[in-house]
């Protein structure tokens, strides 16, 4: 497995009135490194550019949301939404901790849990691995890596971990998820993971 270059913490000693030029720094920095390691280490740049999207994302998200937005009593609020967000789909290589997040959204653990589920309607832990499937299933459609490789660089154990969590969630093995997709794409556009496709008995049983 090769090494993914390291992020900027873009949460760390954070201006929210300065975030737009930390955030173009960090994303600069990323696609540089992607540039660097196009032809040496595809997957290496490809985790940058992910990252690079990431926080990219946040930025946009940020700009839509005005800072008198109403939030309901419990709830956490818009930035702590965002930066949540961004942290999660930053680090989906590595493992992602409640007190991690609770710090990211300057919470204490137990008040962010209640917040998070209350906002988004499930456990931190199930948005961490929702997110990490839709990682996986960008991966599968836009590049060639193994599934092996691929489930490391989205966080799970093993391959055998992804396969288990991305059935239970789509009712089908990555690999045959996968070719069903990658097959559609040659007579239509690209199908993605929130369009579940009708696979056949034969698809199936050959994943």
């Amino acid at each position: 497995m090769t090494a993914v270059p390291m992020m900027l913490d873009p949460f760390e000693e954070l201006d929210t009135d300065a975030v737009a030029p930390d955030l173009a720094s960090s994303i600069v920095r990323l696609l540089d490194n992607a540039r660097r390691d196009l032809d040496a280490d595809r997957t290496a740049a490809e985790a940058s550019i992910a990252r690079a999207c990431s926080l990219l994302r946040i930025e946009i998200e940020r700009r839509t949301v005005g800072r008198s937005d109403r939030v309901a009593p419990g709830s956490l609020a818009g930035w702590q939404v965002h930066r949540v967000k961004a942290y999660v789909d930053a680090n989906l290589d590595a493992p992602i901790h409640i007190g991690d997040l609770a710090k990211v959204a300057r919470r204490s653990g137990a008040y962010f849990c209640r917040a998070f589920k209350r906002t988004f309607g499930e456990t931190p832990h199930a948005f961490v691995v929702a997110r990490r499937l839709h990682r996986a299933g960008d991966l599968m459609l836009t590049s060639d890596a193994a599934l092996s490789e691929i489930a490391v660089t989205c966080g799970f154990h093993d391959q055998a971990h992804l396969s288990k969590l991305f059935r239970a969630r789509y009712g089908q093995s990555p690999a045959a998820w996968r070719r069903e997709r990658r097959d559609l794409g040659r007579l239509a556009p690209a199908v993605g993971l929130s369009a579940p496709v009708a696979a056949s008995s034969a698809t199936r049983a050959a994943g």
